[in-house]
């Protein structure tokens, strides 16, 4: 599978976790990259994004909270999460694109997905 995540897992109100997402396949820095995450009765939503132009947080509700990087050296996608709370409960996935240079956060720009991670918090 091009994206597997791993990180996941239970922890109470205030801790952190980093979620990674492992890339196989595609060395290309010229395509987009992204985190969503989908709560229990949801919709899915972006988190943060990875394109040529560099790291972008779509979620700004999130982005004192979340980090997204990418680690060029092991091809993984990362998301540092910190003082967690419980309404960030749900499964996270990594996106991708790797046709697209650019991306504005949009579901439908990624073609490729992993299956996802269970983040749950507890209070």
């Amino acid at each position: 599978a091009p994206l597997v995540e791993s990180g996941g897992g239970s922890v109470q109100a205030g801790g952190s976790l980093r979620l990674s997402c492992a890339i196989s396949g595609y060395t290309d820095r010229r395509y987009c990259l992204a985190w969503f995450r989908q709560a229990p009765g949801k919709e899915r939503e972006v988190i943060a994004g990875v394109d040529i132009r560099g790291p972008t947080p779509w979620a700004r509700s999130l982005a004192d909270r979340f980090a997204i990087s990418k680690d060029t050296a092991k091809n993984t996608l990362d998301l540092q999460m910190n003082n967690l709370k419980p309404d960030d409960t749900g499964m996270y996935y990594c996106a991708a694109d790797f046709g697209r240079r650019y991306c504005a956060g949009a579901e439908w720009e990624y073609t490729t997905w992993g299956r996802g991670t269970q983040v749950t918090v507890s209070s």
